[in-house]
């Protein structure tokens, strides 16, 4: 219950601060994207049940490839994380967590066995110790021979491992650490693009 209760509060504070930055990026993704502007998805929650996530959506058609592509703004959007703010909604909706597990498709969690299933006790979260450690995912992956078995023999299994510890673990104490941990990184990725976008305009 007062995990809960931080969570209502934590994610209402939160929505009542950044709503003016979750309105202007939505109508920028509405523009970029040509579409609603809004990406849903079905993840695996709490106990198994399925649950629908809301994103911006960041991904448009490339008209000279014809296929889907990341635009300028969308990657934008994902290096700060702003395209994750719609899921204050599904914190608020009980469906997710501040800290905890970040939701995944199927084929994974709920495949779990033994005590690694314990993790689907969980509510899913914003972030999480692994979901910081992975921030970067999608270029690692790129990297590998097989993104595929990379992820499923490397990556997942660590983030199974990290979450497991997290489950051991939790407590408010622990969540407000992950939340400040996750805020200090979020400062430093803004410093970071801040001066190699000056240091590319100083050349």
């Amino acid at each position: 219950m007062i995990k809960r209760l931080f969570d209502v509060l934590f994610a209402a504070l939160a929505f009542f601060i950044f709503f003016w930055l979750l309105l202007l990026a939505w109508f920028a993704a509405i523009i970029d994207t040509r579409t609603n502007g809004i990406f849903t998805q079905v993840r695996i929650g709490q106990y198994g049940k399925r649950f629908t996530i809301y994103k911006l959506r960041t991904i448009q058609l490339d008209q000279n490839l014809k296929g889907l592509k990341i635009s300028k703004l969308g990657q934008f959007l994902r290096d700060f994380k702003l395209d994750e703010l719609p899921q204050l909604i599904n914190v608020l909706k009980g469906e997710m967590s501040i800290v905890g597990p970040r939701p995944d498709v199927e084929g994974y969690y709920d495949l779990l066995e033994g005590e690694n299933r314990k993790i689907l006790e969980l509510k899913p979260g914003l972030t999480s110790l692994a979901s910081l450690k992975y921030y970067d995912e999608q270029t690692l992956l790129k990297k590998q021979a097989d993104s595929l078995a990379y992820n499923d023999i490397v990556i997942f299994p660590d983030k199974v491992r990290m979450n497991l510890d997290y489950y051991k673990q939790q407590s408010l104490y622990n969540d407000l650490k992950i939340i400040t941990a996750t805020l200090v990184f979020i400062f430093k990725r803004v410093c970071f693009l801040i001066i190699n976008f000056v240091f590319r305009k100083v050349r």
